[in-house]
């Protein structure tokens, strides 16, 4: 079973947590007080944004080969409200996806990549792969506790 075989949500909600369980994700100091990107008005409303983001880059980087910060800025990006103007699309900030890579290579789930940006190693797949089965055997437990009623 790898990340490919479940859902995006369920795997970066229990991959978040996971991260935030082990305590070995190294969290800034001023993620209670930043934007994550100039397009927002506000700083996240969840505590643990930071925990869910570097879910959500590990899992784009295990779903692609090698990615770069500028496409995660790309991905997390959204658009700006310029009042009465027409919207337009914003990267998110640089230095958060910077921040999030740089703590994901020091507990060694991605690596740089010799073609440019960061691809995952091989103890990061196997650990991704593993939460991924575990949601999966209990999404198929729970379906054949269902059958039985």
């Amino acid at each position: 079973m790898t990340v490919r075989d479940c859902s995006a949500q369920e795997f970066i909600s229990a991959y978040a947590s996971q991260l935030k369980r082990a305590g070995k994700l190294e969290v800034p100091t001023w993620v209670d007080i930043v934007k994550t990107g100039a397009y927002k008005e506000l700083a996240p409303y969840d505590p643990d944004w930071f925990y869910v983001r570097a879910a959500a880059v590990a899992r784009h980087i295990y779903l692609r080969k090698h990615v770069g910060v500028g496409a995660l800025r790309k991905l997390h990006g959204g658009s700006k409200n310029r009042g009465n103007r027409p919207s337009h699309h914003y990267d998110a900030s640089g230095s958060v996806e910077r921040k999030i890579v740089q703590a994901l290579e020091k507990i060694k789930v991605l690596e740089l990549d010799e073609r440019g940006g960061r691809r995952i190693t091989e103890d990061g797949r196997r650990d991704l792969d593993r939460i991924a089965s575990s949601i999966l055997a209990a999404k198929r437990q729970g379906d054949d506790e269902e059958d039985e009623e």
